[in-house]
C-alpha cells in the first residue's frame, strides 16, 4: 500500500509540480497488477491503476490470449484488437501497450498519430504499403512483406495499406500504457471546427463540408 502510493504521489507531482510528463514514469517496483477494488486515478495524460498487493499476482495476470482472433472490420477494411492495461493486467506501469491489426485486401489504416508514443509494428503476414511523414512533410513509405519491421517514430501522421493478395496481420508494440489515438480525418471534420474555416483551409463547397461531416462526425451517424 505505501508502494502504491508513493508511486501515484511521485507521477502526480512529476506531472505537475515539475513540468509537464513527456512519457510515461519509471516504474519504481518490480510490476503492478491493476486492483479491481479501486478504480483509475485521473491526472491529466493517464488513469493511474492502483496495485494489488505483489503477493496477490499470478502467472496468469502475465499472460493474455486476446489475439488470437481477428477483432471487427470496420468500413476501410481495418480490423484491430489494442492492448492496453485494462484488458492486460500485467503491462500495468511498464510503459508499453500493443495492438494486432488485420486488414482486408486493399483495407487501409487512415493517416492518424500516437501523441505520446513511438510504434513499431511487424508484419505476420501479407504485403502492407506502410509510411510516415515528418515534419517536413518529406514521407517515408514503401511495402513492406512478412518478417519485416517498420518504426513510426511519436507524434508523427503514419498510415498502412494492404496492397497483397491476401489479407494482411500485423502486431505493432507501442512505448506507453496510453499512446493516444488521433485519426486525422476525424480530428478535422469530425471535431467541430468552424466550417468557414475549413471551406477557407480546404477549399471545399459548403455542401463539400457536409458530405465530410457525415461520413467523420460520430454525432451524424445514425
Amino acid at each position: 500500500m505505501v508502494v502504491r502510493k508513493l508511486w501515484v504521489l511521485l507521477l502526480i507531482v512529476s506531472m505537475h509540480g515539475y513540468g509537464t510528463l513527456a512519457s510515461d514514469p519509471d516504474p519504481i517496483q518490480d510490476f503492478c497488477i491493476p486492483n479491481p477494488k479501486f478504480g483509475a486515478i485521473g491526472t491529466a495524460h493517464l488513469g493511474i491503476l492502483p496495485c494489488k498487493n505483489s503477493s496477490e499476482a499470478t502467472t496468469d495476470d502475465f499472460v493474455f490470449s486476446g489475439l488470437k482472433a481477428t477483432g471487427n472490420f470496420s468500413d476501410t477494411g481495418l480490423a484491430t484488437i489494442p492492448v492496453n492495461p485494462g484488458a492486460f493486467p500485467g503491462i500495468n506501469t511498464l510503459g508499453m501497450s500493443f495492438v494486432r491489426a488485420d486488414l482486408k485486401v486493399g483495407g487501409i489504416n487512415p493517416p492518424h498519430f500516437h501523441p505520446r508514443a513511438t510504434e513499431i509494428a511487424y508484419v505476420v503476414q501479407g504485403s502492407i504499403y506502410s509510411g510516415f511523414v515528418d515534419s517536413n512533410n518529406r514521407v517515408f513509405a514503401r511495402v513492406i512483406e512478412q518478417g519485416e519491421v517498420m518504426v513510426f517514430p511519436r507524434g508523427l501522421v503514419h498510415f498502412q495499406m494492404n496492397v497483397g493478395e491476401k489479407p494482411a496481420t500485423i502486431f505493432a508494440s507501442l512505448n506507453s500504457q496510453n499512446p493516444g489515438l488521433q485519426k486525422i480525418p476525424t480530428a478535422i471534420f469530425g471535431s467541430g471546427i468552424n466550417e468557414k474555416l475549413l471551406e477557407k483551409a480546404f477549399g471545399l463547397t459548403p455542401k463539400q463540408i457536409g458530405t465530410m461531416r457525415r461520413r467523420f462526425d460520430p454525432k451524424t451517424w445514425r
